[in-house]
């Protein structure tokens, strides 16, 4: 389901965090921030445009920076969250957490932080889902196969499972995939207690919780959803990236309407 960039009136830019970890390309071995292609490509086929956010020190008053200079936000996938950072000791398989990573963690709450003061739009991805549960004062599983038995959610070798979502009715997410979706999945760990100010807003056969966004109730002026699947893995289907790009088009008209009024 490609979309025409021209769709959108106005071209939304959308920030993308992005890994910090050791990579090798050529003869080069060094630190790095990367992201796969398919994230951005997503982003551009659904009519936005991408900025990578590498993951760096930062407080409230960056975090407010940054944002102010996007028009939406999506966290995306990586290494386990910090335990720490939800009040747990880490499971035997959890990654463990050095600098990076807890760089990264801080980074991407403070961006959270900062996105949900503005309105800014969200959309959280497999990690990103879980970045945005433990913000909220949330707690994760760190391994799913002590919790359902099986290790279907996350086969290992980069190889992606097919999961059955159902979504829940009058959601912001069943409105935007329907009653039901296939997604691709590559995920051990997944939402616990949740977090406070959030919905669920879909479960996989075995109860997983594999969707959540703000509560409409509590904060209706919010667009902020996160899935526990990887929608960039099925680039045939952009309602979630389409989702996205729309609701950060229209902040970035509501800004710009603002700011002629100043």
């Amino acid at each position: 389901m490609a979309l025409n960039a021209s769709s959108n009136p106005v071209r939304p830019v959308i920030g993308l965090t992005t890994y910090l970890q050791r990579a090798q390309t050529g003869v080069w071995d060094v630190k790095a921030s990367f992201l796969p292609a398919i994230y951005f490509e997503g982003v551009g086929m659904a009519g936005g445009i991408s900025t990578l956010l590498p993951p760096q020190p930062v407080d409230d008053a960056i975090a407010g920076q940054i944002l102010d200079r996007l028009d939406g936000l999506i966290i995306t996938g990586g290494r386990d969250v910090d335990p720490a950072t939800y009040g747990a000791d880490p499971h035997p398989v959890t990654d463990v957490p050095d600098a990076d990573t807890r760089m990264r963690d801080a980074f991407e709450f403070a961006l959270l932080r900062a996105a949900l003061r503005r309105g800014t739009p969200v959309l959280g991805i497999c990690r990103g889902a879980q970045v945005l549960n433990v913000a909220l004062g949330g707690t994760l599983h760190q391994h799913l196969p002590d919790v359902v038995g099986h290790t279907r959610h996350q086969q290992g070798n980069a190889v992606f499972t097919t999961s059955s979502i159902r979504t829940v009715p009058n959601t912001r997410v069943a409105s935007l995939v329907g009653p039901d979706t296939s997604a691709q999945c590559y995920h051990h760990q997944a939402i616990d207690r949740l977090g406070d100010g959030l919905i669920v807003s879909a479960s996989d056969t075995d109860g997983v919780i594999e969707a959540v966004e703000v509560d409409p109730a509590r904060y209706p002026d919010r667009w902020a959803v996160a899935v526990q699947w990887h929608p960039e893995e099925r680039l045939d289907d952009l309602r979630l990236f389409a989702g996205l790009v729309g609701a950060a088009a229209q902040f970035a008209t509501t800004k710009a309407a603002q700011k002629v009024k100043v």
